[in-house]
């Protein structure tokens, strides 16, 4: 039994829920997946995966096990960057995840991270805040880009480094294209804007949560015409339509050549919600992990986020 990639198909399984879909992930099939995991069984005495007809979950031991394969593969990809790297050169995949709303602020500094260090492949991936945090507390995620207020893991500590403050825009098609970008109009107040056909995040964002806290601090309940779990569908449906949406100025930034567009201040309260890159702390960084926070500290990346983090003229 290899028992490396037994592991890797158990944390695979535990991913996808799903036996068939994590066999194809893993490129093996069904059988041997099955195979796999009940020579795991045997090798430590206990049951790891609920018996059914389809995937259930996994026993109390069988978590225990889980937990043990997500260090033992990233120990793994840990030692092969040290290997595969020199000082200046890292190599290695860097799993990177951001909230949606923050989606554009990770793919500049992914692209802008590859550029540097050619020998880092990263992934981009958009996942809810809790998906997120889960991502970090099971290391899955190497790097993640969230709402640090929010980030508190029992038993983890996380290492933060603040990059933007989150503030919020009234999104809507203007009556009139302008010249050459989105035009930036008179502050709305939350009151008024939650009097407006809305597309809107789904509720399990976190994003989601902020505006319907603002709405309800002016005693508005909002019903979405459209929900979504897709930033760019809510800049779409806004394009498209007579709908309106709630955005934060990192993505207003990011469809500001759509000159048909227009975005309002939103005030009255005034939202301002931190946003922050975030790692386990205690955990041993891997090569492209460190080339990555070296980077977040240069002048070059400081001075993208002063262009691009949503400030938009404030």
């Amino acid at each position: 039994m290899n028992l490396l990639a037994s592991m890797r198909y158990l944390v695979a399984l535990n991913e996808h829920k799903h036996f068939g879909r994590a066999a194809q992930a893993c490129h093996i099939t069904q059988p041997a997946l099955s195979n796999a995991l009940r020579a795991l069984e045997t090798e430590f005495g206990v049951v790891i995966v609920k018996r059914a007809r389809v995937y259930v979950g996994l026993t109390h031991e069988g978590e225990r096990v889980l937990a043990t394969a997500q260090r033992m593969l990233r120990d793994n990809e840990v030692l092969l960057q040290e290997l595969r790297s020199d000082m200046n050169n890292p190599h290695g995949r860097l799993r990177m995840a951001a909230v949606p709303t923050a989606i554009p602020l990770l793919s500049r500094f992914a692209a802008m991270l590859q550029e540097r260090h050619p020998g880092i492949v990263p992934a981009v991936l958009s996942m809810s805040s809790q998906d997120l945090e889960t991502g970090l507390e099971n290391l899955s995620v190497d790097l993640a880009l969230g709402y640090t207020e929010r980030m508190h893991l029992p038993g983890i500590k996380l290492t933060a480094w603040p990059q933007s403050v989150e503030h919020y825009f009234l999104l809507r098609r203007a009556k009139k294209a302008s010249a050459d970008q989105l035009r930036i109009g008179e502050p709305m107040s939350w009151a008024e804007a939650g009097r407006l056909p809305l597309c809107l995040l789904t509720s399990d964002m976190h994003n989601r949560t902020i505006v319907d806290q603002a709405l309800r601090e002016v005693g508005v309940s909002v019903v979405p015409s459209i929900e979504t779990n897709s930033v760019l569908a809510l800049a779409l449906a806004v394009s498209a339509g007579t709908i309106n949406s709630v955005l934060p100025g990192s993505m207003v930034d990011a469809v500001r050549s759509h000159r048909e567009l227009e975005a309002l201040p939103l005030v009255e309260p005034d939202v301002r919600t931190p946003v922050g890159f975030m790692t386990q702390d205690g955990v041993r960084a891997s090569r492209a992990l460190e080339a990555a926070l070296a980077f977040l500290q240069t002048p070059e990346w400081q001075a993208q986020l002063q262009q691009h983090s949503g400030m938009l003229g404030e």
